[in-house]
C-alpha cells in the first residue's frame, strides 16, 4: 500500500462548497481479493455491497460505519475521516466476480459502508470504473450517497435508469446549513443536494431521499420541510432512520453535542436512549432503524403523514435483474478483432 500525493488530492474538491473546511487527508491503495460483500440483514433491502473506499471523507459526526475503521488498527475518529484506502483493482475484480460460474444477479448497493462519491472519487474514478463494469454487464445497481458527484456518471446512469437498472438513495439530514456544516462537515450542502435531486429527476434517474439519521431535537423538527424539499425537487419516495449510537460512535457523538450544543446535549442523549431501550444502541433487528416506543411512533406517524400529503412513496425500488449478461472475459488476443 502506498500514499497518494496528499497535494494533488486535495486540489480537486467539490467546487460547489468553496467553503469547505481544509483536511489534510491521506490515501493508502490496497489491492482486495474480493469486492462484493454479502449481509443476510432483515432491515436493508440489498443482500450484497460494493464499498470502493475504507472511511470517509464526508466526516458525518453521526456515522455508525466509524467502528470499521478499527479493523485497519485505526480510529473511528479523526483516522476514519482522513487516512483513507482506496481499492484501486475494484473494477478488475468485480468483472471477475460477475463471471464466476453459478453467479446470480440481485441489486447491489453501491457505498453501505462509505459513500463512492467522496471528494476523493473526483481524482480516482474508482466508483467509476465500478459503475461502468455494472453498466456493461447491465447489472441492477443503486448508489447510497450525500454527493453531488453523482451527477458526473450521469451519462451511464440515465440509460440504466431508462431500463430499469439503476436508482440513486440521497441522504439529507436536515435543511439547517449551519447546523449540516457541523455534522456533515465535508458533505455538499442541503441546497446542494436538493439540486442533485432535481438534476438526476430531469435526468430520468429515481431519487429516493433517505431522511436521515433523525436526531431529536436537533434535526427531528426539520423532518416535514425535508420532505416537501424532496417531493418539490422531483424524488419519487423518502424514508427515514433515526440516529444510531453503536460502540464507539456513542462517545463521539457525545463529545460532539457537548462541543456544540451543550444546551441540548441530556434531552438528545434521554431521547435516543428513550427509543433504544435505556440503552445508546439496541441492535435488534427489525427496531435498530426506526427505535421503539411513544416518540418514534410519533416520528413514523409523522413521517408518513408528510409523504402522503406530497405524495411521496415508501417502497424501495424494484430493479431489474433479468438484463444481466456475464462479462466477457478479456484476452489480449481476443480483443484484436
Amino acid at each position: 500500500m502506498r500514499e497518494a500525493d496528499g497535494d494533488a488530492l486535495d486540489a480537486g474538491r467539490l467546487e460547489e462548497d468553496e467553503e469547505l473546511p481544509p483536511l489534510a487527508t491521506q490515501v493508502s491503495f490496497e489491492t482486495v481479493r474480493s469486492l462484493l460483500a454479502y449481509n443476510e440483514s432483515p432491515d436493508i433491502y440489498f443482500d450484497r455491497s460494493i464499498n470502493p473506499y475504507r472511511g470517509c471523507e464526508h466526516g458525518c459526526v453521526y456515522c455508525y460505519a466509524r467502528p470499521t475503521h478499527g479493523y485497519l488498527n485505526l480510529s473511528p475518529g479523526l483516522d476514519f475521516e482522513t487516512k483513507l484506502v482506496a481499492k484501486r483493482n475494484a473494477a478488475e475484480v468485480l468483472r471477475a466476480e460477475l463471471a464466476a460460474p453459478g453467479y446470480r444477479p440481485d441489486a447491489i448497493n453501491v457505498g453501505s459502508a462509505t459513500d463512492a462519491y467522496q471528494p476523493i472519487e473526483r481524482e480516482l474514478r474508482i466508483t467509476r470504473r465500478v459503475v461502468e463494469v455494472l453498466a456493461e454487464t447491465k447489472h441492477p445497481f443503486a448508489i447510497s450517497t450525500k454527493s453531488s458527484l453523482v451527477e458526473r456518471d450521469l451519462d451511464l446512469l440515465a440509460p440504466l435508469a431508462a431500463d430499469g437498472l439503476t436508482a440513486v438513495y440521497l441522504s439529507i439530514t436536515t435543511l439547517d446549513t449551519s447546523l449540516a456544516r457541523r455534522l456533515e462537515p465535508r458533505c455538499p450542502s442541503p441546497q446542494r443536494r436538493l439540486r442533485t435531486v432535481a438534476t438526476l429527476a430531469r435526468a430520468g434517474v429515481p431519487v429516493f431521499v433517505n431522511v436521515a439519521p433523525i436526531i431529536p431535537f436537533l434535526t427531528e423538527p426539520d423532518l416535514e420541510r425535508i420532505v416537501a424539499a424532496a417531493a418539490d425537487a422531483g424524488a419519487r419516495a423518502a424514508h427515514y432512520t433515526v440516529l444510531r449510537l453503536p460502540w464507539e460512535v456513542a462517545p463521539l457523538f457525545r463529545e460532539w453535542l457537548a462541543a456544540y450544543y451543550p444546551e441540548r446535549t441530556q434531552r438528545v442523549i434521554g431521547r435516543v436512549r428513550e427509543m433504544r431501550g435505556g440503552r445508546d444502541y439496541d441492535p435488534a433487528f427489525g427496531s435498530r432503524m426506526e427505535g421503539e416506543g411513544p416518540w418514534a411512533e410519533l416520528i413514523r406517524q409523522r413521517f408518513e403523514r408528510s409523504c402522503a400529503r406530497h405524495g411521496l412513496l415508501h417502497e424501495r425500488f424494484v430493479l431489474r435483474s433479468d438484463l444481466f449478461v456475464p462479462p466477457r472475459s478479456r484476452t489480449p488476443q481476443l480483443d484484436l478483432f
